[in-house]
């Protein structure tokens, strides 16, 4: 070791108490002493814990600026993680982490601060966002939350954090310039090209101050350990694990079906008794936050691929189980009697939530959206295998019965009759945002990077012709209407206002403001570096 140390990442907070705080951090060395001093002068100091993460890998898919891979790699990486108690609610106090490689070479972040959790009757700011994704819009749209609304109090991301939750680039220094943490430090270094000119934008430096609260997405959740060649390969390939109990017997269980242990290593989080870091509630000033784990893989709409697909089984695998995709199949049960729905039930009935000024559900499914990811229902996959007369598959189709979506079919009366104000969740890259006959708002914030359109007007989904269901290919499948923006819409070709913001220049992000209970968002048009960033919908919470 002859180069100088370096911080793999800035400091970051996670679960505050009212009275503590946790800073996490990471590095490419071990070390023998990692340490946040703090304090008006950093005179008090607190150790951390060092631990490794498990599944960290690059492969030949990898962005990384020395070097060639061939092949999937272990990357080792530390993590540190230290306590900072004695905090005073509503009082920042400044702090800065320092590791010591083995050979006795330091290194020191920048001063930053931290406070405990807000308590109820202090009026916060929180980022609404999600599905970064390493997307080209990401960095800008995370450089301007800093440079319109300042310093938030807390972020709170509705899930697809990274793309392939193994690799490690994504999360820390992909060479393109937009890995995860950067974004949300300030130390992104994205470029933007348009008409000629190049821009280059940083990200915010936000989580070095605000603790974050994740929900899982599809894109946390990485498939059978070590069956492929690639991570791309390993992502897409999840089985349900009744199947895996089939396929796999004598075998880790977890291991053979799908797992999300390198988003739980990175991240501490509140738990939950049955669900741990994947659904769990934790109160934040006047709101009571739920994040449920409600999400499946993402498969191809299209029919009669090379690929598993949402509605049919690849041709050249029908004789092939073991190569099945199994459609879309949903990681953690949600339909009523399930332990995460037990456990929501009585989450719903706790004083924490029903004494909360503010109740908000966060999720990544969409439960109402103008996206393609609402189609199909929100249920398990009805296998249908087709043989001819000799026995021989020719084809293998799944449906899925709307219904039986657990979503609409139970979760959502469950929130109705709990009060809850506001349901985030993201999955579509766009955003539009619903309300429900009772009042309840539905916001989906996640045009932070990219989008994939929208189905309104003359643009469909591509939905099966001939299936029993009958998919809805424009609107929203569950009835309810897309707000018109309320202050700025953007126009269609007819100056009609979008009741949607669905672009591939144009970025979103959300605030939301606990003192006034006003929802903001925002939009900034990369397409004109030099421009404004324009509110154009605000509501209120009731």
């Amino acid at each position: 070791m002859t180069s100088a140390p370096h911080l793999l990442t800035d400091p970051f907070l996670q679960l505050p108490t009212a009275n503590s705080v946790q800073v996490v951090w990471f590095t490419e060395f071990p070390g023998n002493k990692h340490v946040v001093n703090y304090g008006e002068n950093l005179e008090k100091s607190s150790f951390a814990r060092t631990t490794k993460l498990s599944r960290t890998r690059e492969d030949q898919q990898s962005k990384v600026a020395n070097g060639t891979i061939n092949q999937p790699v272990k990357r080792d990486i530390w993590r540190q993680e230290a306590e900072v108690t004695g905090l005073t609610a509503g009082v920042r106090v400044p702090y800065r982490v320092m590791s010591v490689r083995e050979d006795g070479a330091t290194v020191s972040s920048n001063i930053f601060t931290l406070a405990p959790t807000p308590e109820p009757g202090e009026a916060v700011k929180i980022l609404l966002t999600s599905d970064h994704q390493l997307k080209p819009m990401t960095a800008a749209n995370l450089q301007k939350v800093v440079e319109t609304v300042g310093q938030v109090d807390g972020v709170w991301f509705a899930g697809d954090l990274v793309n392939v939750s193994d690799r490690a680039s994504e999360w820390f220094d992909d060479s393109r310039g937009g890995a995860f943490f950067p974004g949300l430090q300030g130390r992104a270094n994205y470029e933007i090209t348009q008409n000629g000119i190049t821009t280059t934008y940083t990200g915010g430096e936000i989580i070095q101050h605000a603790p974050m609260f994740t929900a899982i997405g599809n894109h946390e959740v990485m498939g059978r350990f070590e069956r492929t060649s690639s991570l791309n390969n390993e992502f897409n390939d999840p089985i349900p694990r009744d199947v895996a109990q089939k396929l796999s017997s004598g075998k880790s269980l977890i291991d053979n079906s799908f797992n999300t242990y390198t988003y739980e290593e990175i991240f501490t989080l509140p738990q939950s008794k049955p669900g741990g870091k994947k659904y769990y509630a934790v109160s934040f000033g006047d709101v009571r936050l739920v994040v449920l784990y409600i999400t499946n893989t993402w498969r191809t709409p299209k029919l009669n691929t090379e690929y598993k697909g949402r509605y049919t089984e690849a041709a050249q695998d029908l004789e092939n189980p073991e190569n099945w995709g199994y459609g879309q199949l949903i990681f953690e049960p949600i339909a009523q009697g399930s332990q995460q729905y037990n456990w929501l039930a009585a989450e719903l009935q706790s004083a924490e939530f029903q004494q909360a000024k503010y109740k908000v559900v966060m999720f990544h499914h969409p439960p109402h959206t103008l996206g393609d990811n609402i189609v199909p229902a929100y249920t398990n996959p009805v296998q249908i295998i087709e043989r001819d007369q000799n026995g021989k598959i020719t084809a293998v189709r799944y449906e899925y019965p709307k219904d039986a979506d657990y979503i609409h079919r139970d979760l959502i009366p469950l929130l109705e009759a709990a009060d809850v104000q506001l349901v985030l969740y993201g999955h579509s890259h766009l955003w539009n945002r619903f309300v429900s006959p009772s009042g309840m708002h539905f916001l989906e914030t996640s045009n932070v990077g990219n989008s994939y359109g929208a189905a309104w007007g003359d643009r469909k989904r591509e939905v099966p012709i001939g299936y029993q269901e009958d998919y809805t290919a424009v609107g929203d499948p569950y009835g309810l209407e897309p707000v018109i923006p309320t202050i700025a819409p953007l126009l269609d070709e007819n100056s009609q206002p979008l009741p949607y913001i669905a672009s591939n220049d144009i970025t979103v992000f959300s605030i939301f403001d606990t003192g006034n209970g006003i929802v903001s968002s925002y939009y900034f048009d990369t397409q004109k570096p030099d421009s404004e960033v324009v509110k154009f919908d605000e509501f209120k919470l009731k």
